[in-house]
């Protein structure tokens, strides 16, 4: 049997099924289906979220909101497995899920700071689609 062959169809597969299992939360599952059922109503023919388009609004530079958080960068760093750091200087933990996986569990907590840095860097509330694409994002990371 070819040793790329034994390689491609057992260890791989063993190896994305460890990581995706680790990270994998039942609560975090039940947000991203509200999340969908959301985006789904308001944009009709939308069939899920995408985690390029999360990466993208985590780098972007945004002008609705306060200038001094134009991104989420300004917070939260340029990597979201490194720590931030808030405008009064205390440590932000790592938005991403492998560095914390607790992160995303708590739908009231979620709704909390999406209201809050949305607000801060976009200037208004994201949309169902912009959560998802963001904590999608966040769990690939």
């Amino acid at each position: 049997m070819n040793i790329v062959y034994v390689l491609l169809v057992l260890v791989v597969p063993l190896g994305l099924l460890g990581h995706t299992a680790a990270f994998a939360d039942p609560r975090r599952d039940a947000l991203l289906a509200d999340l969908l059922a959301q985006a789904q109503q308001a944009e009709p023919g939308f069939t899920g979220f995408s985690a390029e388009r999360g990466a993208a609004l985590y780098q972007a530079t945004h002008t609705g909101g306060k200038q001094s958080t134009g991104s989420c960068t300004a917070c939260h760093g340029p990597s979201p497995q490194g720590t931030g750091q808030t405008r009064a200087g205390k440590t932000i933990v790592p938005m991403a899920v492998s560095k914390n996986p607790a992160r995303y569990t708590d739908k009231a907590t979620v709704e909390k700071w999406c209201t809050r840095n949305c607000q801060d860097v976009l200037g208004r509330a994201c949309t169902a689609k912009e959560k998802g694409d963001f904590l999608t994002y966040m769990m690939g990371q």
